[in-house]
């Protein structure tokens, strides 16, 4: 069994996961399977149901079924493993469970969640647990979840439930091209993968939300009785250059570093320096700007503090670069579920065969890759699949497609048309009539790739494209929509 409990826990509270829904929590309550702080077991308190028990209990079952729990996730990701924690419960725990996930907005409610819209595919099959143990379980699948639903058979209670994984969540989180943004940031994908020591606090507090809240909520190694330095390194949610740092050294004042420093690396490079050996102050929070030193772009930083001590939180700010950008999303396409990817590649062309084919594809090696890929698919595909494909468009200097447009395809479709909103009254009414005129002869809409043209240049291309017959325009309106999918296939994984 792999330590996936290195892993973040995506099901922690502080970082926004909750129990959102069960069909019964009678003896104890949900919002108990998600706490932070180990379970506890208080000797002869009882409450008004019955003994006091700090964990998830339902009733005792006297119908056919199962009883369950549905999570939201703090933050979308691809589970690794999980630990369904039976602590105390000896007695009274389920005799197996199994685990389901899914996908959907991060906002949905009970409601939903609990209707037959939502699909859910099985995460971990039905399992054996033991009472007053710690069960872990590897996951195999890998997807990108923002739920689960933990099914016990065929009742009794869980204490806690941990959801070992990684960060994955939106590209949105990098912002446009050059953007500032936290690359250590456990929501945005940043992982502390190892430390030398950390005795009395846990490496993984370093990149958690906020500031630390005490002494405890952060990475603190033992005394050591040498020069040092401690270390430990940060896996960055990608690619990118640094450009700010901040040590947080909150709630530590008699055991602060007296020192740090910070390097960074690709890969398995060397180690560049990127902030020298710097005095730090207690319960402080020190952000460094002009004092970093250039440094190439970076996917590892490491925090070395002298000669021991405590840091609260490290954020590194910086900018993700143009292979950092698309490295993430072209893995964030591979780890999507099958639905969730049909539904992100159809916005880039509204062929439902050709995002089909495409998740079929899938993993994609690069953008060019995938490009490529799209480009033979496309090609591949007959008359009606290209028509299907052509009526998800606005025409030009219209707003609305004949096809129902998710919010992407929207958003890409009043982008690329952007010049065309500027237009006069007289070439937009040219337009009308010349998009008119086309689809009286050729039976379908105007397709041209709009992105960078103004509309006299689209109304100019539309109406000598009038002059071609029948087949003729098709392959050429299926040449722009290739033009166009490729495009918006750079938007999907780049951002």
């Amino acid at each position: 069994m792999s330590d996936f409990t290195e892993l973040v826990d995506l099901a922690a509270e502080r970082l926004g996961a909750a129990a959102v829904a069960t069909n019964d929590d009678f003896f104890a309550s949900k919002d108990n399977l998600l706490k932070a702080a180990p379970a506890i077991f208080i000797d002869g308190k009882y409450t008004d149901r019955g003994k006091w028990m700090d964990g998830w209990e339902s009733r005792r079952r006297r119908t056919p079924g199962h009883d369950w729990c549905i999570v939201r996730l703090g933050a979308p990701g691809v589970v690794h493993g999980v630990v369904v924690d039976t602590a105390f419960f000896k007695g009274n725990f389920p005799e197996s469970c199994s685990i389901e996930a899914c996908s959907v907005h991060a906002n949905a409610d009970a409601a939903h969640l609990v209707s037959d819209a939502v699909k859910w595919f099985e995460l971990l099959p039905k399992s054996k647990l033991l009472g007053d143990t710690k069960n872990a379980f590897d996951v195999a699948a890998r997807q990108r979840v923002t739920h689960l639903r933990l099914n016990i058979f065929p009742d009794g209670g869980v204490a806690r439930l941990r959801v070992h994984g990684r960060v994955m969540p939106d590209v949105r989180w990098m912002g446009r091209a050059g953007a500032e943004v936290d690359l250590a940031s456990v929501e945005n994908g940043g992982v502390v993968t190892s430390c030398n020591d950390m005795f009395f606090g846990s490496r993984h507090n370093l990149i958690m939300p906020g500031r630390g809240v005490n002494m405890g909520d952060g990475w603190e190694t033992k005394r050591s009785r040498r020069e040092g330095p401690d270390w430990v390194i940060v896996k960055l949610a990608a690619l990118g250059v640094l450009s700010r740092i901040e040590v947080d050294t909150a709630h530590f004042k008699g055991n602060f570093p007296e020192s740090c420093a910070i390097q960074a690396r690709r890969g398995d490079g060397a180690w560049q320096d990127v902030l020298p050996r710097t005095k730090l102050q207690a319960h402080t929070r020190h952000f460094y700007e002009g004092e970093l030193l250039a440094h190439e772009p970076a996917t590892e930083v490491r925090l070395q503090i002298f000669p021991d001590g405590g840091v609260s939180r490290l954020r590194l700010w910086g900018a993700v670069t143009a292979a950092g950008r698309e490295a993430f999303g072209i893995e964030r396409l591979n780890l999507l579920s099958a639905a969730d990817a049909e539904r992100e590649l159809f916005a880039c062309c509204g062929a439902q065969a050709w995002a089909t084919a495409m998740v079929a594809a899938r993993p994609l090696a690069s953008l060019a890759a995938a490009q490529e890929k799209g480009r033979a698919i496309w090609s591949a595909l007959g008359k009606l699949d290209w028509l299907e494909a052509f009526r998800a468009h606005p025409r030009i200097g219209e707003r609305k497609a004949e096809k129902a447009q998710s919010a992407a395809a929207k958003q890409w479709s009043s982008e690329e048309q952007s010049k065309a909103a500027t237009a006069s009254a007289e070439t937009l009414a040219a337009l009308a009539a010349t998009n008119a005129a086309y689809d009286t002869k050729f039976g379908h809409i105007y397709i041209v790739c709009a992105t960078g043209k103004t509309a006299d240049e689209m109304l100019a291309i539309a109406k000598g494209r009038l002059g071609n017959d029948a087949a003729t325009e098709l392959a050429v309106a299926a040449g722009e929509q290739a033009k166009i999918t490729d495009l918006r296939l750079e938007r999907l994984i780049k951002g």
